[in-house]
């Protein structure tokens, strides 16, 4: 027995760790002008192993054991071509383009590259293996498979990343967007979200991207301004010499499926200004008072649904084309709750705080790339995504809901609703080289243009009292009495206009098979522009009830220009809001990176100058005009060191510094509204955060597509940066550096195995990831040059807590099936669980008895999503897929924790909620 184990173990061993290549290529028809040649026969000599073209004369040998081959192409009436010498190479992709004809092909006329495909799961694994940074990719081919339809939800995928679902920020370690940083092809791109530093990674469509990275440490050659890692999106590029395929697809969302809502769904009157997902408006927002209906409209056939294509060519033999473009529109629906409390008692509470959501999102990726000779590469890449976002808020229509400004207790209620358009524009465009200078000396370049227009045209709100408890006025519905903005229409634009490039030079001093070293030294250059406008038109009644809605749905027949004329409704307009930012980062940086036998080490400095300013007019801030400046410029030193213990183990340990810039949002002291009237403003004295970063990490890899991997990670931030609520005021956040001091510690496991696989069977995958953080961070107090307290961050006994945003747990799983078959069947399911993270730090609402007078911390609640996705290909051409998307369907909620000075009791109170709903959908592929 114990010897048939033993046998049944080597067996085992043999086939995992079996280190084999793969040979792929295009095979074209050189007597007719290079057109594809399908249906040929490829054959290695002296084995079992060939294929035959597909009809864009594509083919693929996989699982080729490392060595030497003789590869034949062959087709009736034309002359066989043999090629000698094909060396395969562990884990990578020996390509061999030829052509055939009615004489036999010359040398010359055969191609042949040893490379790896960005796309592919086993490529990125090769990269993460052979690189000496610790960095982790999902490529297009496993996106595909997890079903996944944005890199937002792409870069969950990788172990220690989670993002929530409001703000759809991504979270890299428990650090959120402030800490991270996003690049396109290795260049910055401009954040399409005045919230946001970076760009909403829902913007990009699987469909545009060829592999996402996450370099979870920093190198020289990336920006010093992050804390957690960088985020790279590889765009896609045509892959063989030819593609042709378009894509259908429709879902359904079942809380959109409700009675009342399906027949019913809310758009804002903006939507009229919408053909075919682009918006123009010819009149002003001023006009739009009179000229425009403050009314909802209702969307015809809420239906999800998306359409795409894509199309490339290979032109000879130096260009590439391909021109990919698409739009999906999709609509949610959100019914739920709304509470605000301040200093432990209700401010706001809304019972019944519903949303309705339309968004349409147009994109067009057009790439380029021209091999001038051997030695010289260019590319071209022109992004360009336009999104609508539609969506109407609606807020005390059951007559429950209380707003503490406008009535007294028990008077009357309130209705709110919201309706914004917000219209998106991001352009980028990029143009790179690759040159061999020599067989020793590398050049690469790039630049850079982005252009981003992120605005709110024509915002629309109304706040009105109703449901009156006095008898004879139940019926009354009255504006609302505060302020004079209560009624309004409000437009928001903002403007990024950025250039950025980049230049290195590799050197090789030293090259064989063990021992390397090399130098690369190069530069980087970015410098961004912003213009930020806003105005609000109000109105008002002359006198209180001058003029009253006849119900909570007729409000909009009151704005008419004959009221305005009859001066019983009149209108306000206070001085705009601008704040104009400039950044402007110049680096440079040396890495010098050796090998010795089974010793890697990479060690390097960068010296990065970064200016900000921000100059400001805004109606909140005292004065209205200011100026903010920071200047920050330092060396960054980093060094990564790999020791390769054998061909399947690894350790590596990372040490860097980095720095987290404040971003233009966290400076300006510009007061944005959400629809539950919750203001976010900037801080024109927050400053930037200084962090130190260490890692350590073992890596298994048991095979080419296999992974196992076990990270521990520890940061240190100085100055952290954090949301707060601010005291004095509730529902207002802003920016602090809140702590002298934050500390984030963790763990985290990756496991890529292979439950089942065989030539002769199918497979059966298993992705697991998760991460186990610990956070911590001081409270500080705030002392002026004698000591004086000028504010403290403490409250409620509390002197530290938890990092904003970090999640304790964080788990991502998938299990994938795949049949063995000409056109396979391929099965999914996907979990993700991020467990409870700290939405906004709490506050003392009196610097003198923050014990008592406090905002407790609001926490985002964790939850868990379940995602199931099946393709079939059914023949050469036609593949379908069904997609179960969210189908636990979880509450989504925030918390507080509320202790009210009369009783002493405390108690969770719930501030935020609602679902999502669950996802059905079907796909249609066409390939030609």
């Amino acid at each position: 027995m114990s010897k048939l184990f033993t046998a049944a173990m080597l067996l085992f061993t043999a086939l995992t760790f079996a280190q084999t290549g793969t040979i792929e290529g295009t095979l074209t028809d050189k007597d007719a002008n290079g057109e594809p040649l399908p249906f040929a026969n490829v054959i290695l000599k002296g084995t079992t192993k060939g294929t035959t073209t597909d009809f864009d004369g594509n083919y693929s040998i996989e699982n080729v054991p490392v060595g030497s081959y003789v590869i034949e192409f062959s087709f009736v009436g034309y002359e066989t071509v043999e090629i000698p010498n094909v060396t395969v190479e562990t884990d990578k992709f020996t390509r061999i383009d030829a052509a055939l004809g009615a004489s036999a092909a010359a040398l010359d006329e055969v191609f042949i590259t040893v490379q790896t495909s960005r796309e592919r799961e086993t490529a990125l694994l090769l990269e993460q293996k052979e690189a000496v940074a610790i960095k982790e990719s999902i490529g297009a081919e496993q996106m595909g498979k997890l079903g996944v339809s944005d890199a937002s939800s792409a870069t969950t995928k990788i172990s220690g990343v989670s993002k929530t679902d409001g703000s759809g920020d991504v979270f890299v370690r428990g650090l959120g967007d402030r800490y991270l940083s996003t690049t396109l092809n290795g260049l910055p791109i401009p954040s399409d979200d005045v919230e946001r530093k970076n760009i909403g990674l829902e913007l990009f469509n699987t469909r545009l991207i060829q592999s996402i990275g996450v370099s979870k440490t920093m190198s020289p050659n990336l920006t010093a301004d992050q804390a957690s890692g960088t985020v790279d999106i590889t765009s896609k590029e045509l892959s063989g010499s030819s593609e042709l395929s378009a894509k259908v697809g429709a879902s359904v969302n079942t809380n959109v499926l409700q009675d009342g809502v399906f027949d019913n769904f809310k758009v804002s009157p903006n939507s009229d200004d919408v053909t075919a997902g682009i918006y123009v408006k010819d009149f002003s927002t001023r006009r739009a008072i009179t000229e425009q209906t403050w009314a909802p409209q209702t969307a015809s056939l809420p239906v999800n649904n998306s359409v795409s294509f894509s199309i490339g060519k290979k032109l000879g033999d130096r260009f590439k084309v391909l021109l990919t473009a698409g739009q999906n529109s999709t609509y949610e629906y959100q019914n739920g709750v709304f509470r605000q409390f301040r200093s432990n008692f209700i401010d706001d509470s809304i019972p019944d705080a519903i949303t309705w959501k339309k968004e349409v999102a147009t994109s067009a990726l057009f790439t380029t790339k021209f091999k001038a000779d051997d030695n010289n590469d260019l590319k071209f890449t022109a992004l360009v995504i336009n999104k609508i976002t539609d969506q109407v808020f609606e807020g005390g229509r059951e007559g429950t809901a209380t707003i503490f400004e406008e009535t007294d207790e028990g008077e009357a209620f309130q209705f709110v609703r919201d309706q914004n358009l917000k219209k998106t524009l991001v352009s980028v465009t990029q143009l790179s080289g690759d040159h061999d200078l020599s067989e020793n000396n590398t050049l690469t370049w790039a630049g850079g243009y982005n252009f981003l227009s992120a605005d709110e045209p024509n915002r629309i709100r109304n706040e009105v009292n109703f449901n009156f408890t006095e008898p004879g006025q139940e019926d009354l519905v009255q504006l609302g009495r505060t302020g004079g903005f209560q009624q309004r229409k409000s437009v928001q634009k903002i403007t990024d206009v950025e250039y950025n490039g980049r230049i290195a030079d590799m050197l090789k001093i030293y090259d064989d098979e063990t021992n390397k070293f090399n130098i690369n030294v190069g530069a980087d250059y970015r410098k961004k522009t912003r213009e930020f406008r806003s105005i609000f038109y109000g109105v008002e009644e002359t006198v209180l009830n001058a003029v009253n809605p006849e119900s909570i749905d007729a409000i909009a027949e009151i704005f008419t220009q004959e009221n305005f004329d009859n001066n019983i409704l009149k209108l306000n307009e206070i001085d705009p809001d601008f704040y104009d930012g400039t950044l402007q980062s110049v680096s440079g940086f040396a890495n010098f990176s050796g090998t010795l036998g089974k010793l890697s080490v990479a060690a390097g400095l960068r010296f990065q100058k970064d200016d900000i300013d921000v100059d400001f007019d805004v109606n909140n801030f005292p004065g209205r005009t200011g100026q903010a400046t920071k200047n920050y410029r330092r060396l960054y030193p980093s060094f990564n060191v790999k020791y390769e213990i054998n061909e399947e183990h690894s350790v590596r340990f990372a040490n860097s510094t980095t720095r987290t810039l404040p971003e233009f949002k966290e400076i300006a002291p510009f007061e944005y509204v959400s629809p539950q009237a919750q203001v976010t403003r900037g801080n024109p004295d927050i400053e930037a955060s200084t962090n130190y970063n260490y890692d350590l990490k073992w890596e298994f890899f048991p095979s080419n597509d296999q992974l196992v991997s076990l990270t521990g990670f520890y940061k240190e931030i100085e100055d952290p940066i954090n949301k707060v609520q601010d005291r004095g005021a509730a529902g207002i956040f802003s920016y602090f550096n809140s702590a002298e001091k934050a500390e984030v510690y963790g763990l985290e496991v990756e496991t890529r195995i292979n439950l089942m696989a065989g030539d002769e069977q199918p497979k059966l995958r298993l992705g697991l990831n998760a991460a186990r953080l610990w956070t911590s961070q001081d409270l500080k107090d705030e002392l002026d040059a004698d000591g004086n307290l000028i504010r403290t961050f403490k409250y409620n006994n509390k002197t530290e807590t938890e990092l904003q945003g970090a999640s304790e747990w964080i788990v991502n799983t998938s299990l994938n099936f795949e049949t063995n078959q000409e056109y396979p069947l391929d099965a999914t399911v996907v979990a993700n669980y991020a467990s409870d993270r700290i939405f906004a730090l709490g506050s003392p609402e009196f610097q003198s008895s923050g014990d008592i007078n406090y905002n407790e911390a609001i926490i985002e609640n964790g939850f868990v999503t379940l995602d199931a996705i099946i393709n079939k290909e059914l023949n050469d051409n036609w593949t379908l897929g069904v997609q179960a998307k969210n189908i636990l369907n979880p509450e989504i909620k925030r918390t507080q924790l509320i202790r009210p000075s009369t009783t002493g009791v405390e108690s969770e109170e719930t501030v935020l909620s609602y679902t999502k709903g669950v996802r059905l959908g079907l796909t249609i592929n066409y390939s030609f």
